[in-house]
């Protein structure tokens, strides 16, 4: 394999990393606004210890939240550096001559799986969150 048909067939990898870097990007972003209003909501529990169960249990729902999160997170990561190590492991494929080719299937399998994984986990999270949304509801 040259080195032009190398790089065409590492190109689609490479485009599913970057895939999965946005949805890192989007997870964290979600992650930052449970811990903020995590902290808001403690705030409001010193300031006013008369509404505590009402705030205990926001609380409680935004740490499963920030638990299922963060699960989501792993999972990305875990699919980036498998998506990664894909490429490598093409290249090395290439280059050294050996028949990688199985562990580069199991390795884009891995990847997969670990996305589809996180894409479940935060489809969890999501149902959380609107779950426990109150519009225009005052207790």
């Amino acid at each position: 394999m040259d080195i032009a048909r190398l790089v065409q067939s590492s190109i689609a990898p490479v485009f599913l990393f970057t895939g999965v870097a946005a949805t890192l990007g989007v997870l964290t972003n979600r992650l930052a606004r449970i811990v903020d209003r995590a902290r808001t909501l403690e705030e409001r529990l010193e300031s006013h210890p008369g509404s505590a169960q009402h705030l205990h249990a926001s609380l409680e729902v935004l740490a499963r939240r920030a638990r299922y999160i963060n699960f989501a997170i792993s999972l990305c990561a875990i699919a980036a550096l498998l998506v990664a190590l894909v490429v490598v492991t093409l290249f090395a494929n290439a280059l050294i001559g050996s028949e990688l080719g199985v562990a580069i299937a199991v390795l884009f399998v891995g990847a997969m799986l670990c996305l589809s994984a996180a894409f479940v986990t935060f489809f969890i999270e999501v149902r959380l969150a609107t779950a426990a949304l109150r519009i225009g509801l005052r207790h």
